[in-house]
């Protein structure tokens, strides 16, 4: 796979690392996963994220939702990293657009 074809990202939980991953699932994930995210807290579990978003992701790239639990965690984590989204207090793991406000974010 050439270099084109890879994206960088990183983890909220592991800071400094970043790993390379394929360009096409990742952009897809993302891309279904935001549109699923509602922008305010408490926002919804993973599990609610994941059953939304599973039938717009692209066959080809996730036949019978193949890898998406994985894909999405990894997409998950480099978004929290990157302050696109956030996770809610508690249990279980809710997840909500990051609201921005201007220029300034604004977190709840």
């Amino acid at each position: 796979m050439a270099e084109a074809d890879k994206i960088e990202i990183e983890s909220i939980t592991s800071p400094g690392r970043t790993q390379w991953v394929d360009r096409g699932k990742y952009s897809a994930m993302r891309s279904a996963l935001l549109d699923v995210l509602p922008q305010t807290p408490p926002g919804v579990s993973v599990a609610i994220a994941k059953q939304s978003l599973l039938p717009a992701l692209p066959a080809d790239l996730f036949p019978a939702g193949a890898t998406a639990g994985w894909w999405l965690k990894a997409v998950q984590l480099d978004l929290e990293a990157k302050g696109v989204i956030d996770r809610a207090a508690g249990k279980p793991v809710r997840l909500f657009k990051h609201a921005v406000v201007g220029r300034t974010a604004v977190t709840s």
